[in-house]
């Protein structure tokens, strides 16, 4: 009786720090990402604008939103690596700063080619944020809670898409104030909490439990001591120790193929709705409202990132359905919004975006309960190197499909053959991190 009050006692502690860890960090991370979200996104408010300003024609819109994806891509281990050497603080302080500036400076676009060195500088200055916070988060939550923290640290993403179409529509209303275009004005306007934000980020943000001032000595050393037994009894059971190794673990690997169809998805989605919703209107319709509209799948997101994660992510079991039908539902979504006309096309595509950050943060959940050490540093950032490329083959493919059949919708179809890949790869992934993979 007295293990299993202790047990008990050691639990109610242990969520208890958690609970205390959740309120201090993740109100300041997730407004960090709803910033850089933001400015990575705001151009599919452009779109249109630019094509009509700048005479871009679709193609070249795609192109240029997906280049941010391969400067981005190419930086990101590099920059893992750093910020496990230097610290979380001082890193994600100088890319906060770096990319607030130049998404601001995207408004002296003037051509097809500054159009694209911008977005490339845009996406090495931004490189690592998302991967470097998936790793912050590894020294603070276990294993139980990591697919949670995630999911919560991606609402940002939401609340970005969310806030980002109506507030980017009305930016974009600023037309000729002060001798400007309106996307001039909101890619100013939107870059200035970046720039201001990065000397909180400076003062505030402590790279490790022993760092934290709103921690006990006690708390701290708990939390160091439990996350290095979860890690040992990880790398014992895969096996993978290095970079090299990373490549034959099974489960990391399925993990990050799912990832990358996952972002094409979201992309896909992402870069083009609102020029769909304009095309599909039979009216003028306010640039506000196609914004409002364009942010209802993430506004589902949102609700499946609060909701639905903590529930499916309590047992291993239970985690791996949830990837399965995640995926499945996303697949499912997808279709119906590219054949199921304005109404039920809308339906379709809030269907897929419920299980957007359902199934991201599980996935990168895997690393941290596979791998340790720098080791870990390098394998989340190769992840999201991989599934930020669906970042330039989303955009591009579907600016290429509109291109060629003058339907906007076209591209999406290539996304739904990756996610259905993605269900079989579902069936092979294993969540027991105790278990081990290679005898599978």
């Amino acid at each position: 009786m007295n293990t299993l009050n202790t047990s008990a006692t050691s639990a109610r502690s242990v969520a208890a720090v958690n609970t205390k860890i959740m309120r201090r960090l993740m109100p300041l991370l997730m407004l960090v990402y709803v910033i850089s979200f933001l400015d990575r996104t705001n151009i599919s408010m452009a779109k249109d604008r630019l094509e009509a300003d700048l005479g871009l024609s679709a193609a070249a819109y795609g192109l240029g939103a997906g280049l941010f994806f391969l400067a981005y891509a190419a930086l990101e281990i590099p920059s893992n690596m750093i910020m496990h050497k230097v610290g979380a603080r001082a890193w994600i302080f100088r890319i906060m700063i770096t990319w607030g500036i130049i998404s601001g400076c995207m408004a002296l676009v003037n051509n097809e080619a500054s159009f694209y060195i911008l977005r490339i500088l845009l996406g090495a200055a931004e490189a690592g944020l998302f991967p470097g916070v998936m790793l912050y988060l590894t020294y603070w939550f276990g294993r139980d809670m990591r697919a949670r923290a995630n999911g919560y640290f991606l609402v940002g993403a939401c609340i970005a898409s969310i806030i980002g179409g109506p507030l980017g529509g009305l930016l974009l209303q600023l037309d000729g104030v002060g001798g400007l275009y309106g996307w001039q004005w909101m890619f100013i306007i939107e870059a200035i909490p970046a720039v201001l934000l990065s000397p909180v980020i400076l003062l505030m943000l402590p790279n490790k439990p022993q760092d934290a001032k709103w921690l006990t000595a006690a708390e701290a050393t708990e939390i160091t001591e439990r996350l290095a037994r979860e890690e040992a009894e990880s790398l014992a059971a895969s096996g993978t120790r290095s970079f090299i190794g990373i490549f034959k673990d099974r489960t990391v690997m399925f993990a990050i193929y799912i990832n990358l169809a996952h972002q094409i998805s979201l992309y896909s989605v992402t870069y083009f709705l609102p020029s769909i919703i304009a095309k599909a209107s039979e009216t003028t319709m306010a640039t506000w409202l196609i914004g409002s509209l364009a942010a209802i799948p993430w506004f589902f997101g949102a609700l499946g990132a609060l909701f639905i994660t903590p529930r499916v992510t309590k047992t291993p079991n239970r985690t791996k359905r949830a990837v399965t039908v995640g995926l499945l539902a996303m697949t499912v979504g997808t279709v119906v919004g590219v054949i199921g006309g304005p109404v039920l096309g809308m339906v379709g595509f809030a269907l897929a975006g419920l299980f957007w950050f359902v199934v991201q943060p599980i996935m990168f959940s895997v690393p941290g309960n596979r791998l340790g050490g720098l080791t870990l540093a390098t394998g989340l950032a190769l992840m999201n190197t991989v599934g930020i490329t669906g970042g330039f083959f989303g955009p591009t493919v579907m600016g290429f499909a509109e291109t060629a059949s003058g339907n906007p919708l076209a591209g999406l179809w290539f996304a739904v053959i990756l996610l259905l890949l993605a269900v079989v790869a579902s069936f092979f992934l294993q969540f027991d991190p105790t278990k081990k993979l290679k005898k599978n």
